[in-house]
Formats: structure tokens, sequence, C-alpha cells
């Protein structure tokens, strides 16, 4: 019967101890912040309620770890039963390297179309702080997502995915990562793949630290969203 090396052995024992510490990093992060995001979450709850007609969450099905589905929750942005057709377009074009314009010139991405008519006036407002993807908090409480880790793609999204491309999915999605963080708007689809790739080999829970600490920032100056 064959055995480990010591060096593989070691390495997935390093792996495993990590994936632990990240799991109580998750819980214990998501459950230290929450108390304080109620408030928060509260105000923009009724703010929705009052700009538009609607469930104030949207569930939206993503691709996770390994390839499995889940729904994830987010603050609804969008007027509802609005067609999708617009936004599969923009991904295939986006995948391609393809930049899209709008008329002012202005150069939108993967899921923040410039001039979207199917965002409300609450959602662009949200969507420009990230504030509408707070409830994927309990996601992360729930184990579906980690607080760090790559972007969450959409179904769609994975079907164009290249063999490579798909080495994104080998850990959970986060709420904050690598492209949050250093991409978002200014990024291709190929230079968010290498982040998230690099993330994954490097990862660490002070890694995971410094993300979490410089996501701040970015969501106080809403740098990329919108």
């Amino acid at each position: 019967m064959a055995t480990l090396s010591p060096l593989i052995r070691d390495e997935m024992q390093l792996k495993q101890r990590y994936l632990r510490a990240k799991r109580v990093l998750d819980i214990a992060f998501t459950l230290l912040v929450l108390p304080f995001l109620c408030l928060v979450m509260l105000i923009i709850a009724v703010f929705i309620r009052i700009d538009s007609e609607g469930p104030i969450f949207y569930r939206q099905k993503r691709v996770g770890q390994d390839g499995i589905e889940f729904e994830m929750l987010k603050f609804r942005s969008m007027h509802v039963n609005n067609q999708d057709t617009l936004h599969r377009e923009a991904v295939k074009q986006y995948m391609k390297g393809d930049k899209l314009n709008g008329d002012d010139g202005a150069v939108s991405t993967i899921y923040k179309l410039v001039d979207d008519p199917r965002i409300t006036r609450v959602g662009r407002i949200i969507r420009k702080l990230s504030i509408d993807e707070l409830p994927q908090f309990f996601n992360a409480l729930h184990g579906e997502m980690s607080v760090v880790g790559p972007r969450p793609p959409l179904p769609y999204e994975v079907e164009g995915y290249s063999p490579h491309d798909t080495l994104r999915l080998c850990a959970k999605p986060g709420i904050t990562g690598y492209w949050q963080v250093y991409g978002r708007s200014r990024v291709t689809f190929d230079e968010m793949v290498e982040m998230d790739i690099n993330y994954l080999q490097q990862q660490s829970i002070l890694q995971d630290m410094k993300l979490i600490i410089l996501t701040i920032p970015v969501v106080v100056s809403g740098r990329g969203g919108g």
C-alpha cells in the first residue's frame, strides 16, 4: 500500500489547519460585525421598500466551491421581473476581453453595466457602496461562502470557463477578496481569474485579515462600484 511522503503529508496537514482556522475566522468575524450592521441593514430595507415594489432580499444562483450551486443573498437593487438577456451578453463580451462602453464613454464591467435600466434609484446607491452584499454574511455563517475568497460567479458565466478558469472554484467564494480590493472595474476577466488563483496559492489567515482590513476603504470610497 502506497504511503504519502512526509512533505506531502505536512502540506496536507497545514492546509487542513488553515481551513479550520479560516472557518473559525468566518464565524467569529460574522458574529462580531452583524450586531453593528443590523441598523444599517434595517435602514437599507426601509429605503428599498419605499423606493420600489418587490421583496427586500434577492436570492441569486451562484456557483460555489467545486462547482456546487447555492443561493446567494443580496439586497434587491433591481426592479422585479426583469430579463437577464442584456447581462448574459455583457458576460460573454467581458470574458472575451471586450470593453462595454456607455453613452458617456465610461467602461462598464461584468456585473455593473453603465446606465442599466433594471437598477432602482436606491439600488444604484447601495451597489455603488457595495452594501447590497451585506446579507452575504448569512451565507458565510451558513458555510456556503467565506468572508474572504474568489468572487462567486453566475452559472452562465461558468459555462464559458476554460479548465484553467475553473481553478478559481477550488475554494469557497468570498464576500471580499483580491478582485474586490484590487480589481473590480479596473481589470479584465483573465486578470480577475489570475488574481483569484494567486490568492488560492498564497492564502493564509494573515492574508485574509489583511484583505478584510483593505476592504473598508474600498467600500467607503465606492471605488469600482456602481
